[in-house]
């Protein structure tokens, strides 16, 4: 929203001076002597015509009085301000551990757990513009898909391309968290925070999960944890001499190591049974995570004498036009 104002008001009371300006005009024009010429009849002079030249007559005075009120208005520096506001994001670094076990492949999920999370996954990021985010896999052992990064074009075709068999099977909890810390070891943001996916048990790796979570706490890091399966059983893929068959396999995720990662990072654990449940997740992640956003708000200001200027400008030469052109005397 706008607002106007004058830099220096005070001027403004020199409009005043238009006061005595129009009683002078007035005087003279009501108690001067006017020159006159005797003719036989006034006949040819009474007409509409002649009475519009009348009042037409006084149209140069007013165009000068115009001209004189729009000078004194620009010269009091006419201004509008407008208020801006600039937000400056502190942003948070994320990584994103996905265990990519052919576990994954499990199809309690839509269209199975590993394209559910990818999908979901991509969809959080999506909606955290001012944080650097990363993406580390693991099975059997664990690597970097994506190092810390605000290119969320690349990062999002790198998330697509993750699919489980590309590496060991295996579930090495502790290997993907150590490495999702090393990320993040010698990060300067404000908050660093891991995000953890697996749907099984530690059953791999050099690094004990425990030993993992020392790490993390050296650092600072908070450790957000998600088991991901149905409760019971859930339909997976098996290769037969007949081909691929949906079996109905055991869940066994372990839900108490996850637990105790998120409490002593000072994260909290989460149980998706289906891909609304993870999204839900994902959403309260989002909100518990916000970025701090500091806002500062400075006028802008214009100058608006300009408009005042041309018009009086305009005036004045309207008013030469009409004394030249316009005005018809009898000598």
């Amino acid at each position: 929203m706008s607002n106007f104002f004058f830099e220096y008001p005070k001027l403004l009371y020199l409009e005043f001076l238009l006061i005595p300006m129009i009683l002078i005009y007035l005087y003279r024009e009501l108690s001067g002597k006017k020159p006159y010429l005797s003719v036989p009849t006034i006949m040819p002079f009474k007409s509409k015509q002649n009475m519009l030249k009348g009042i037409l007559r006084h149209l140069p005075f007013v165009l000068r009085m115009i001209t004189v009120a729009l000078l004194i208005v620009a010269i009091a520096r006419p201004r509008t301000s407008s208020t801006v506001s600039k937000s400056d994001a502190e942003g948070i670094d994320i990584i994103l551990a996905l265990d990519v076990s052919t576990s994954m492949l499990a199809r309690d999920f839509t269209p199975d757990r590993i394209e559910a999370a990818k999908d979901i996954a991509i969809e959080f990021i999506s909606q955290r513009p001012s944080d650097r985010i990363g993406v580390v896999v693991f099975a059997g052992e664990s690597y970097t898909q994506s190092p810390l990064t605000t290119d969320r074009a690349t990062l999002i075709n790198l998330i697509k391309e993750i699919q489980c068999g590309l590496i060991d099977d295996g579930t090495a909890i502790g290997n993907g968290l150590a490495n999702a810390v090393a990320r993040l070891k010698d990060s300067q943001a404000p908050s660093r925070v891991v995000i953890l996916l697996t749907d099984g048990v530690n059953n791999s790796g050099e690094v004990a999960p425990e030993m993992a979570v020392e790490i993390a706490k050296t650092y600072g890091i908070r450790v957000y944890t998600i088991g991901v399966g149905a409760m019971g059983k859930a339909p997976y893929p098996v290769m037969t001499p007949f081909g691929v068959r949906v079996m109905d396999v055991d869940v066994e995720i372990d839900e108490q190591l996850l637990r105790n990662i998120a409490s002593a990072t000072g994260g909290t654990y989460f149980r998706a049974t289906d891909n609304t449940k993870l999204m839900q997740i994902y959403s309260e992640i989002n909100e518990m995570e916000k970025v701090k956003v500091s806002v500062d708000s400075f006028p802008i200001y214009s100058e608006e004498f300009g408009r005042f200027a041309f018009w009086a400008l305009m005036a004045f030469l309207l008013e030469i036009i009409i004394r030249i052109f316009g005005s018809r005397r009898i000598c």
